[in-house]
């Protein structure tokens, strides 16, 4: 996960502010800046327009344009990345629990059974 598209993903990602931006278009669909902005309180759209820069530069929003309106919507490809990367680590983790558990469980004497034996 060291290409650049997903350190500029998990760039955009890390602002609070865009984390909210992308929710508040993936509620709504396709939305212009001003629509965006009027969403948020402390927030204009001169900031709104810098953070949608940054989406749309690390892939995560794009942008259409329709006279001197431009409108924004989500695209999935990085975000899809990065979950399949976060399932990647988490999955790891996750197995290496139940081993752990399984091995301490069955040392003390306790076998367990998994799900997938328990309905066999």
């Amino acid at each position: 996960m060291t290409d650049p598209i997903s350190d500029a993903t998990f760039s955009a990602l890390a602002d609070q502010t865009r984390r909210a931006i992308l929710g508040v278009i993936g509620e709504h669909g396709e939305l212009s800046v001003g629509e965006i902005a009027s969403r948020f309180d402390g927030v204009g759209r001169t900031a709104v327009s810098s953070h949608l820069r940054i989406l749309r530069l690390a892939g995560l929003i794009t942008e259409r344009r329709d006279g001197r309106y431009r409108h924004y919507s989500l695209t999935s490809t990085p975000a899809d990345t990065v979950v399949a990367f976060l399932a990647s680590v988490y999955q790891n983790s996750l197995e290496q629990l139940s081993a752990a558990i399984t091995e301490a469980v069955a040392a003390a004497g306790n076998p367990i059974q998994r799900d997938d034996e328990l309905s066999a």
